[in-house]
């Protein structure tokens, strides 16, 4: 929480110039907001680790460079939590862009992707269904990276 009131102070300090003094404006904030990434935490359920990294390695590889072939994402990742603790994620996987798509984009990135992957919203979900059997999603996040102002 406390970040988030200094990034909306930051915010509000570059949105109001004209009710800074001369100093004060020449002080730019420090962070430049970057890209985001969105962050999904699977759980592997005993016994599911090689279906898993099979499923990783086939069909969500090939999803992921459609999705870059079209600019979608700038890059995608698998991270294993080496030392997980009781509660946390085996497996985080990772998926960077530069812009969140508005709703308009998403119903028109949906249609390219059922056409891409011949498959019907009701066949992609079933096959989510078949994957629980070996992992589960629980919970995501995006997080958007910030770089020191040089």
């Amino acid at each position: 929480m406390r970040w988030k009131k200094i990034m909306m102070a930051g915010a509000m300090l570059l949105a109001a110039p004209t009710a800074l003094s001369t100093s004060a404006m020449a002080q730019e904030f420090p962070l430049v907001a970057g890209d985001y990434t969105s962050i999904s935490g699977i759980f592997i359920q005993d016994g599911g680790s090689l279906a898993y990294a099979r499923f990783l390695a086939g069909e969500w590889a090939k999803q992921q460079e459609f999705a870059k072939s079209k600019g979608w994402i700038s890059d995608y990742k698998i991270y294993v939590n080496v030392d997980a603790r009781d509660g946390e994620p085996n497996i985080y996987l990772t998926q960077s862009y530069t812009v969140v798509p508005t709703g308009a984009e998403m119903e028109k990135r949906n249609k390219e992707w059922e056409a891409w992957s011949k498959k019907s919203d009701a066949q992609l979900d079933a096959e989510t269904g078949d994957r629980a059997k070996f992992r589960t999603q629980r919970g995501t996040m995006m997080l958007q990276e910030y770089t020191i102002r040089k």
